[in-house]
């Protein structure tokens, strides 16, 4: 799918795409995190039929709403392309020492060479977790890489190394 990049001075960057029924969308994504989804009316190009207002907030959740399914789908297609490539979701139980603070305090990545693709919580999905992500107990990383990077990562949270 080729999607169409403008910068708009002040206001953001404006996506444009078709989809495989031809209509037309657009998403303004607004400094502030606001999200503007366009419908473009068909036998008009240059007019909207309709727009949807979503928040910094409501745009995130849609986001890794969206998102979530796309690293599963990747993750899958990667197991059959690389064979020594593994995935697991690793638990962040109450003993971990890593419970209510920063992704980035793990070390991680450095230490194994793994990585920590998102963070699975009851109340949805953040990709690309930042370093600065708190983990929270009950918290589940999606994390991949080699089956001894991604054991010693489930070491690290647990304490062990």
């Amino acid at each position: 799918m080729d999607v169409e990049r403008t910068e708009l001075p002040g206001i953001g960057v404006r996506f444009e795409f078709e989809t495989k029924r031809h209509v037309r969308l657009g998403i303004v994504a607004h400094r502030e995190g606001r999200r503007d989804f366009i419908i473009y009316d068909p036998d008009d190009p240059d007019s909207m039929l309709d727009c949807i207002v979503f928040s910094a907030d409501e745009s995130a959740a849609i986001g890794e709403l969206l998102g979530g399914a796309r690293i599963v789908e990747k993750l899958n297609r990667l197991h059959h392309e690389i064979d020594n490539l593994v995935s697991r979701q690793l638990k962040v139980d109450a003993t971990s020492p890593y419970a209510e603070r920063p992704l980035g305090d793990t070390r991680a990545r450095t230490r194994t060479g793994a990585s920590i693709v998102a963070i699975v919580r009851a109340d949805g999905v953040e990709t690309g977790p930042p370093p600065s992500a708190i983990l929270h107990v009950g918290d589940r990383l999606v994390t991949i890489g080699t089956q001894e990077a991604v054991d010693a990562v489930d070491r690290i949270l647990r304490g062990l190394e």
